[in-house]
Parts: C-alpha cells; structure tokens; sequence
C-alpha cells in the first residue's frame, strides 16, 4: 500500500532521516537507498509517497518517490490540499483557510515550483505572505 507523508528530517551525511505519515502514527525511517529519486532533493517539508515495510527496529520507508501534483493519485481525498477543495461554497462564499493550513500550502508550492530555495529563504517568504494573507482576511487568526 502506498502512503504519502512529509520529510521530517534528513541528515545526508549519514544518509538517512524520517517520514511523517499524512495518516498519522509513528514516524517512519528513511534511508538514502530507498530513495527513487536523486538525494538532493530531499528536505524538510518534502511530500512523497512510499511504501511501508518491518525493519528491524521497526517501520521503514521503501520505493520513496516525490509525491504526484494535486490532482495525482498520491494525495488522496484524505490528505488533499486545500487548492484541491471547492474555493467557493454555493453561497458564493469562499473558504478561508487556518493559518497552518495556509503555510503548508505556500510550504508544498515554495517546494515544487523553487525546490533549490534554502530553509532560511523558505521561512522569509512564507512570513511575508502568512502577513499578507492575514491582512486581507484570507486566513483564520
């Protein structure tokens, strides 16, 4: 069965790290030679989809490729992100989205469309949107 999660830490001098499953539960070990893709891309905050296996101290990520786009088949209606969701009800009303909800999308897009932007420059931006966004009533909070 596939699963999507997020990178939560990586260390590639030791060349592995951790996966939080979207579905919840323990976090789930990642060494760089399961990875399908090339190491470099790995960061925090990095969807992608896996396998699960049984390591030998316990759940371990195998086939770890980047997770597909919106629309693909790697985010499940569970774990859809919020560009996904009807934007608009039918009272013409738009959805406002949480905070969080707010900079995990700008996180995912700062990630698949400026995957060589640092950790530092990926915080400035998202502040300055997070305080955008709040100003104009486009989040909650």
């Amino acid at each position: 069965m596939t699963v999507v999660g997020r990178v939560v830490r990586f260390d590639s001098a030791r060349g592995y790290g951790f996966i939080a499953p979207e579905v919840g539960g323990d976090d789930v070990f990642l060494h760089v030679n399961d990875l399908l893709f090339p190491e470099e891309q790995v960061r925090q905050g990095l969807a992608v989809e896996f396998e699960i296996e049984e390591g030998d101290r316990g759940p371990k990520a195998s086939s770890v490729q980047l997770a597909l786009e919106v629309g693909g088949k790697g985010l499940a209606a569970s774990t859809a992100s919020a560009s996904q969701r009807s934007v608009v009800d039918h009272d013409g009303m738009c959805d406002v989205l949480s905070a969080d909800e707010y900079l995990r999308e700008v996180t995912e897009v700062l990630l698949q469309s400026a995957p060589s932007l640092t950790g530092e420059q990926i915080l400035s931006v998202r502040t300055s949107l997070a305080q955008r966004a709040k100003s104009h009533g486009w989040t909650e909070g």
